[in-house]
């Protein structure tokens, strides 16, 4: 009986058992990173394929049996699996995974998302890529490092501009310039130049140098149109997201950080010419007090001019006696000095140096983080009276509230203070306005510069051997180009959780700063006899306002399909205040106040324009692996006629994952992973505000009264405005596929996109009867077609000796062509001169280069006239096209264990460059390309007027200076096609052992150089030209040098502290 009760009990204790293991319960925890709560992770039972999110405070709740099994997933952390046992309360803690993290990246209005889901190209490159570099320019420092975007300097000079152009020239009259998004602030990139190229407009910098590189933890570049809709028009020509450390609002794993790094780097100029030394200033081997440098060769006694001692008349003698009596004998007749060569142009070159430091303290404290930095700039430039200066403070932090509310806020302010040398527009025979590099490269070899007075001891004039031409010494001591910032750009953000999945947040963001500007030369120069100075101030201010509600859930238990997006509304003002003020006749010598001055002239400017955008963008997922996105934005702008205000520009991208779509391609090893996808977008450029109406402007002095006084007035602007004016048009099918291969060894990410701009806008002649000269009109089209490739290999890896070797490169080829510019219009020419300049013409590249060119015959032979000299074709020819071929960069690194190896290399294939420094010193003889026999006569190709092949022989002089760039200029124009070496590195990691019995938590030495080789294989190869130069200024003008700054080359140290 006892033992029939044991086996019923032990049945009913099992069966009860049993009951229990299958019984659903609540299994309730919080999900924390670090301590810190984690809201919207993904909670899936494996089981019952159920899942729910978390809260904002970390908290979840979900049904499971024991045995089953939970899965928690967020986008850049490991998963974490857990099988449920007795507890019903699962806490869990979750780390990020470095990996995955690699694939989260920022798109538009700072929304994060898996990189797999996009269906837009985005290039993210990481602080380690462009901090602690020579360059103190941000975007500088990006340069060959993302495809499709081509970054130039103006100059080498510090503090010089940096044009930033993505995806080709869009716009013709237009900005193609692209936004930038500091941590969420629409922020002022501008280069705001108060002179033309021929004042020196290479000078300007452009603002994003307020940015410290040191200071940035991440740069996301949005480069087609379906990336950057939902910023409207500010973003029609590509989004540069930065994120500041101070604005990373990721939770930090310290509870405090201190990070200091210190770098120190010498400039100096990227090279000089290969000088010739066998000959000196003179025409036809006779020596003459010229600039050209086709005189006796140094050898010469007794003839041309050269005395039989080998001497030559002081060439300060004819000042008289009464300036330079030292020069002149008791007997008024000259002393006589050695004809001989002198080293009168590295003299002007210095070794610059450039010292940053930057401190930056960063942690966490009760659900808050906070960083705090500090950045100081000091760069002088390889020339006298070229210096940068720049101060950075930021603040930043963000805290979660238990109701629901997390705050956040980042502060900047901005110090920069520059002066420069005056580097207006030089062409080969001195400059029209002060230029200190328009005569340096070029002057005559026997002229001493720096051992003979550069100005009048009693006047204080410019002296040289030519009255004409200002003493370049003289300039770098009377004149100068100065500018002054003060800026302050922040946001603050509030954001309510309104459940796991969705949320409203708004952000109030401000970019506000002054520039001072003060360009001086003294009285006694040649271009400015009587002196000048121009002051300028300006105000620029960004107000934002966003409002946006964002949300992401799951449609199914199962979480096969996903819904997420954001509707927002923007709210911009910006505005501009201008100030100016222009003086002639200094009283005074080198006193550069306006009150010194006899003349003045003032004027002052105002703009305002108000842009309001509602926007939407909504991403639907099918198992992660199938992703369509629909995004459009309707934007109202104050600029134009209530008619035209208003447009809506819709994108749609799609995102194919195959390798994780099929189950053949699952843990394959040959394809590792596998992405297609395809995008369509849309934006508009609208015009400067008051182009649709006739506005007032000062005029002239036109009357003067009896009493003799002069009265100005106000009369109607040349250019009457144009009530129809709508905003241009841009459209772009982007089809993309990115794929890693062979283990994850190889990655390739392709890129073809086709760009369209319609209704762009010109300025058109209008009748003269109408009173006015022209006005703006939409009437042009073009086109852009490109292909961007980015490829990487991993080329070694080993585990056990820490010896790695990776490889990456990238291509970009883009096709620009003007479709047609409106009836009546065959050319148009939007930089440069009218009869030399960047002119857009249907059916060819925007930019092509037009001027004058040698004559030809019905067969193409070059024509030579009865003088044996080429004869000039005067009317507009094409003789260039600025624009490259295609471009590539290759990045190499090669590490063993705590040392790193690395190098960028670059390539330009293609892209012509008008060059007034090849033409200077070629045409002035000056070179070794030039130091070929001058004694004999010379024939040059072609034919004659009666078609017959050319004989007649022309001297030296003639065949090197008459029929140089300086007379025509096709013989200026060179293919730009170079190869150089961006950037080699060498840097250490202090290892950890080491490191653990002092305070510091990690330590890297880096020794790197920048632009320290380049060869421009088409130009003559004793110049040493660097074709990386943009006279023009920041904009749209380019393929043009004109003697305003030669390129630089840096190279030194930094050192990197955490602790």
């Amino acid at each position: 009986m006892r033992s029939k009760f044991k086996w019923i009990f032990a049945l009913l204790l099992a069966f009860s058992m049993q009951f229990s293991f299958a019984q659903e319960k609540t299994i309730t925890g919080t999900i924390t990173d670090g301590g810190l709560p984690m809201p919207m992770v993904n909670v899936v039972n494996k089981n019952t394929k159920v899942g729910v999110q978390s809260d904002f405070d970390g908290n979840y709740a979900i049904k499971a049996k024991t045995g089953d099994v939970l899965e928690f997933s967020f986008v850049g952390y490991s998963n974490v699996l857990i099988t449920v046992a007795a507890a019903t309360k699962v806490n869990v803690p979750m780390k990020s995974d470095a990996q995955q993290l690699g694939e989260v990246v920022v798109t538009s209005q700072g929304i994060k998302k898996e990189k797999k889901a996009l269906g837009y190209a985005v290039t993210t490159i990481k602080a380690e890529e462009f901090a602690a570099k020579p360059s103190t320019d941000v975007v500088r420092a990006l340069t060959g490092k993302a495809p499709g975007v081509n970054i130039q300097q103006t100059s080498g000079l510090s503090g010089s501009g940096t044009n930033i152009i993505i995806r080709g020239y869009s716009s013709i009259t237009g900005s193609n310039q692209p936004l930038f998004v500091v941590d969420g602030i629409p922020f002022n990139a501008d280069t705001n130049s108060d002179g033309n190229f021929l004042e020196g407009a290479t000078n300007a910098s452009s603002r994003f140098l307020d940015l410290d590189p040191n200071n940035i933890e991440s740069i996301s570049i949005l480069k087609g149109l379906a990336a950057t809709t939902l910023y409207g028009s500010a973003g029609s020509k590509g989004v540069v997201l930065v994120t500041t450390k101070s604005g990373n609002t990721k939770e930090l794993n310290k509870k405090m950080e201190i990070s200091v790094a210190q770098s120190m780097f010498m400039t100096e100029i990227s090279d000089l010419p290969d000088f010739q030394n066998n000959y000196g200033v003179g025409n036809d081997n006779e020596y003459r007090t010229t600039f050209g440098n086709w005189g006796p060769s140094f050898a010469t006694r007794g003839e041309g001019g050269i005395g039989m001692d080998g001497t030559v008349d002081h060439p300060y003698a004819y000042y008289g006696a009464g300036v330079f009596p030292e020069y002149l004998n008791a007997d008024g007749t000259p002393k006589k000095v050695a004809w001989r060569p002198y080293d009168n142009v590295s003299p002007f070159f210095t070794t610059g140096t450039v010292s940053t430091t930057s401190v930056n303290i960063g942690g966490r404290a009760e659900g808050t983080n906070y960083n705090l930095g500090v950045g100081h700039t000091d760069d002088t430039g390889f020339i006298e009276n070229n210096n940068y200066r720049r101060l950075n403070l930021n603040t930043g932090g963000s805290t979660k509230l238990g109701n629901g509310f997390t705050l956040s806020t980042v502060m900047n302010y901005v110090r920069t203070d520059k002066t420069a040398p005056l580097t207006g527009y030089g062409y080969g025979s001195g400059s029209v306005t002060p230029s200190t590099f328009a005569t340096i490269l070029y002057t005559p070899r026997n002229l001493d510069l720096f051992g003979l007075p550069y100005e009048d001891p009693n006047t204080h004039e410019s002296v040289m051997y030519r009255r004409d031409i200002t003493n370049p010494r003289w300039l770098l001591k009377n004149g100068s180009d100065e500018e002054a910032v003060r800026r302050f750009y922040g946001n603050f953000t509030a954001m309510y959780d309104i459940n796991s999945w969705s949320n409203v947040s708004y952000r109030l963001a401000l970019d506000n700063y002054t520039q001072s500007k003060r360009y001086y030369i003294n009285k006694g120069g040649n271009e400015s006899r009587d002196g000048y100075m121009r002051t300028t101030f300006n105000e620029n201010t960004i107000f934002d306002h966003t409002f946006s509600y964002n949300f992401n859930a799951n449609l199914d238990k199962d979480q096969s399909w996903t819904l997420d997006g954001t509707v927002g509304l923007n709210s911009r003002m910006e505005g501009y205040d201008y100030t100016y003020l222009e003086s002639y006749n200094q009283f005074v010598y080198g006193f550069n106040e306006h009150q010194n001055y006899e003349e003045h002239l003032g004027y002052s400017d105002h703009q305002n324009q108000n842009i309001v955008g509602l926007y939407g963008s909504a991403t639907l997922g099918f198992k992660k692996y199938l992703f369509l996105n629909v995004q459009g934005r309707n934007d109202w702008f104050s600029s134009l006629q209530k008619e035209n205000r208003s447009l809506f520009y819709p994108s749609a991208s799609l995102s194919f994952i195959p390798s994780d779509a099929f189950e053949f391609m699952k843990g394959s090893k040959a394809v590792n992973y596998l992405k297609m996808r395809l995008s369509y977008g849309s934006s508009a450029g609208f015009p400067p505000p008051y182009q649709t109406i006739i506005g007032l402007e000062s005029a002239t002095t036109q009357f003067v009264t009896p009493s003799g006084e002069t009265v100005n007035y106000i009369a109607p602007s040349s250019r009457v405005g144009n009530l129809d004016l709508k905003p241009e048009l841009y459209k772009e099918l982007e089809f993309g596929l990115e794929t890693k291969l062979w283990n994850n060894r190889i990655g390739i990410d392709l890129s073809l996109y086709d760009k369209t701009s319609t209704d762009l806008i010109i300025v058109r002649d209008v009748d003269p009867a109408s009173g006015a000269t022209d006005r703006y009109d939409n009437i042009s089209e073009m086109s852009n077609k490109g292909i961007e490739l980015g490829l990487s290999f991993a080329l070694f890896r080993s585990d056990s000796d820490g010896f790695t070797w990776d490889l990456s490169g990238q291509f970009t080829s883009n096709r620009n062509r003007v479709e047609r510019l409106g009836d009546g219009v065959e050319r148009f020419a939007y930089a440069g001169f009218t009869n030399l300049g960047n002119f857009a013409v249907p059916g060819r590249p925007l930019g092509v280069i037009m001027g004058s060119s040698i004559m030809r015959d019905g067969n193409g032979n070059y024509v030579v006239g009865s003088d044996g000299n080429y004869l000039v074709n005067n009317e507009l020819t094409e003789i260039g096209d600025p624009n490259a071929d295609w471009r590539s960069t290759v990045i190499n690194q090669i590490s063993y264990k705590n040392v790193t190896f690395g190098f960028q290399l670059e390539y330009q294939q293609g892209g012509d460059i008008y060059s007034n420094t090849a033409n200077a010193l070629l045409s002035r003889g000056v070179t070794e390309d030039t130091n070929w026999d001058r004694s004999r006569t010379y024939v040059l190709p072609g034919v004659n007027v009666d078609g017959n092949i050319n004989q007649i022989q022309i001297g030296a002089t003639q065949y090197g200076f008459n029929n140089s760039g300086f007379f025509i200029d096709e013989q200026s124009v060179f293919d730009a096609t170079n190869l150089r070496l961006r950037e080699i590195s060498l840097s250490y990691d202090v290892p950890k052992r080491i490191l653990e019995k002092t305070p510091f938590g990690r330590m890297s030495i880096s020794i790197i150089g920048q632009n320290l080789w380049y060869k421009a294989f088409n130009f003559p190869e004793h110049l040493n030209f660097d074709p990386e130069v943009m006279s023009l200024g920041v904009g749209n003008g380019q393929g043009f040098d004109y003697l305003t700054g030669p390129t630089a080359k840096r190279y030194g140290f930094n050192i990197n502290l955490t602790f």
